[in-house]
């Protein structure tokens, strides 16, 4: 297959949900919102080499487990502020709000800051109007029904404050890292390092925090507390302990879940941190909740649609059954390689996993029923499908 076929099949072709594959979380009909920031081309300081990795990789994972996500790499101040604003309105009212952001942040005078690509900083005094405080981003993730998270990879040595003049009512109150917080409500917010310490940017595609992140964020059954108690230990281990992760707030009892509820077997073993204790008689048997529908029923069936390509037109087709699979073929001149894989399609979001012909592969985007058509849009394009009578 060459190229513009493969962006073709993967850009027009994928027909599922937005929300992830890993079945998800404490309230299967949720509306989860996020915005992932990824800085690392700075434009006054040196570049870092894996936010816009970690960025990528971690909104990937969001998109799994059912967040509609929105994803900036390499963010301006008024995209940052943009971003956050949209978010904020979109959370409101949510079940879940998500917050991740890479990249450089820092603290002036009790303030903590996260630093956008075209910030100058070239006095503390700036920061007010060309960084974005963490108190607002707390704000815009306040107003969700369960969980408003900030998670922040964002505490490294920071070559702003090296540089940085200072005011005389602000003198030696600029470091690197973030200072200790006390978020309110339902928001946790997960440093990278702990306040008045560094983070390690790692030698691989992903900082060591984030890597743990990935690592622990997608494994259901483990409630949101205990994912991040694991991540710190992860961390603590690739580092040899130079560098401890830490959350800052408070829950309820309410159990808070990203990637579904424990099994029966689960319960009835080691209990969650913020659980709501068992009554002291004889428990009912635990009767699991059935996982939400992995596809809309209406795009259960047969599609196809026509791409034109140097060598005449191919008739692409594709499968999809409510058990959240698909299958792909092509008729035609070069016609692209069969795959198929997994897929969910829920409330005008859809996402992909290619498990064989395109393996590793994952896309996601919106769909629009109209009638016997159903309208793609994914990373690389849009594509009009019609019911097939195959």
């Amino acid at each position: 297959m060459n190229r513009r076929e493969f962006e073709l099949v993967l850009g027009l072709g994928g027909l599922a949900a937005f929300t992830g594959l890993g079945g998800a979380s404490a309230s299967a009909d949720g509306k989860r919102i996020g915005l992932v920031i990824g800085n690392s081309a700075y434009r006054n300081v040196p570049a870092l080499p894996n936010p816009a990795n970690d960025a990528g990789d971690v909104a990937a994972a969001l998109n799994r487990l059912r967040f509609a996500v929105t994803l900036l790499t390499n963010a301006s101040f008024d995209e940052m502020r943009r971003g956050l604003i949209a978010l904020g309105r979109d959370a409101a009212g949510a079940d879940m709000a998500v917050v991740y952001f890479a990249g450089h942040g820092m603290e002036i005078s009790g303030e903590n800051w996260l630093i956008p690509v075209d910030a100058e900083l070239k006095r503390d005094t700036d920061a007010a109007n060309e960084a974005v405080s963490l108190r607002s981003v707390m704000l815009q993730v306040s107003d969700t029904t369960s969980l408003g998270l900030v998670i922040l990879d964002a505490c490294r040595n920071d070559p702003f404050a090296a540089k940085m003049q200072r005011s005389l009512a602000q003198r030696s109150t600029t470091r690197g890292g973030f200072g200790r917080i006390e978020p309110v409500g339902n928001v946790l917010v997960a440093y990278a390092a702990r306040d008045g310490t560094t983070a390690l940017d790692g030698d691989g595609r992903n900082s060591p925090f984030t890597t743990a992140l990935l690592h622990n964020i997608e494994k259901p059954g483990v409630e949101v507390t205990f994912i991040f108690r694991n991540i710190r230990d992860d961390v603590m281990e690739a580092t040899g302990n130079e560098q401890q992760p830490f959350v800052y707030g408070s829950l309820s009892r309410k159990a808070i879940y990203l990637a579904g509820q424990p099994s029966s077997t689960d319960q009835t073993g080691t209990k969650q941190a913020n659980a709501t204790p068992a009554a002291t008689d004889a428990p009912s048997p635990v009767v699991p909740a059935p996982p939400p529908p992995a596809v809309d029923p209406t795009l259960v069936g047969t599609w196809e649609i026509m791409v034109p390509s140097d060598h005449g037109l191919s008739r692409w087709i594709w499968r999809i059954t409510g058990d959240g699979t698909y299958k792909f073929r092509a008729e035609g001149p070069r016609a692209a390689k069969p795959h198929e894989g997994t897929i969910t399609a829920m409330n005008g979001h859809w996402s992909l996993h290619a498990i064989r012909g395109l393996a590793g592969w994952d896309d996601g985007g919106s769909y629009e029923v109209r009638d016997a058509t159903v309208v793609i849009t994914g990373k690389l394009g849009t594509g009009y499908w019609k019911r097939s009578l195959q």
